[in-house]
């Protein structure tokens, strides 16, 4: 792939990922932009390797945050510990039955599905992104309640809704996250912390499930040599890099609006973005 169409992903995905108006949606378009299949494994392998440039742009974002309250004592990090695995139990629960049921009882050929057969499919885009972007705009309209932790209950429900996230590119997995836990009354900064750290849990397992689907396909075609899967690694890795850095901008972008009552403005971004996909698709 060239370093120009790599250059450009990277940025796309480094701005969009952590801003909560879906990266994937705004990746997958400028890849058919550019004439590249969204649904190829090669394609969704560099999506992934450009979130793993955004979760290290994460982790060196919120590292100072995380260290104050996460591990500011043993009690805290058993506390906070408890509520992302309980979230991420959910998310599975509720992301993986939900891929179940799409591919059993609404794909003809069960058999030969993947859920990255969905990635193209402008329709499905476009109304993820209005539904992240009305969700945006109303829980914009919550009143800030001071102090607000994340609870058992709170991370429960953020963990369940970010499963419904995860087969349906176009629903920002921070958009809605961050919304509900501002639904639920929990503090703008803390909603945006444990967002955060819940994606910083995912994406390792989302690398390795892509980079096992890559490497049957590559192996299938052309053999079970290593080289071959590295060499498809190659652009992924470069694309990393460079969304790292965009998604450090990103991120300070996305605090500041947060906190200063603009949060709606990204909803209202959702909102035309679904437009914007139906006439490219």
């Amino acid at each position: 792939m060239e370093f120009f169409y790599i250059l450009i992903l990277a940025m796309v995905q480094g701005i969009a990922e952590l801003l909560p108006v879906s990266s994937s949606a705004h990746v997958i378009v400028a890849e058919k932009l550019m004439g590249l299949d969204p649904t190829s494994p090669q394609m969704t392998m560099i999506l992934v390797m450009l979130h793993t440039g955004t979760m290290f742009a994460v982790i060196a974002y919120f590292w100072k945050s995380w260290r104050e309250t996460y591990f500011a004592s043993a009690q805290q990090f058993r506390t906070n510990g408890a509520n992302l695995v309980i979230a991420t139990i959910a998310t599975g629960v509720v992301g993986f039955g939900l891929m179940h049921i799409i591919k059993h009882f609404f794909v003809a050929n069960p058999s030969t599905f993947e859920i990255e057969h969905l990635f193209g499919n402008a329709k499905l885009m476009a109304t993820a992104l209005a539904s992240a972007g009305v969700l945006i705009i109303v829980s914009s309209r919550m009143k800030d309640r001071g102090d607000n932790e994340v609870n058992t209950r709170s991370a429960l429900i953020i963990g369940a809704v970010q499963g419904l996230c995860l087969p349906f590119r176009g629903f920002s997995r921070s958009g809605a996250t961050i919304s509900t836990g501002l639904a639920l009354g929990v503090n703008r900064r803390r909603a945006e912390q444990f967002s955060f750290a819940l994606a910083v849990v995912l994406t390792p397992a989302v690398i390795v499930k892509e980079a096992y689907r890559l490497y049957q396909v590559e192996a299938a075609s052309a053999g079970s040599d290593i080289a071959v899967l590295l060499h498809a690694l190659v652009p992924g890795l470069l694309g990393m890099v460079l969304s790292f850095l965009t998604g450090l901008v990103a991120l300070r972008w996305l605090s500041r609006w947060l906190e200063q009552g603009r949060w709606h403005f990204f909803g209202a971004y959702c909102l035309f973005a679904s437009l914007v996909v139906l006439w490219v698709g």
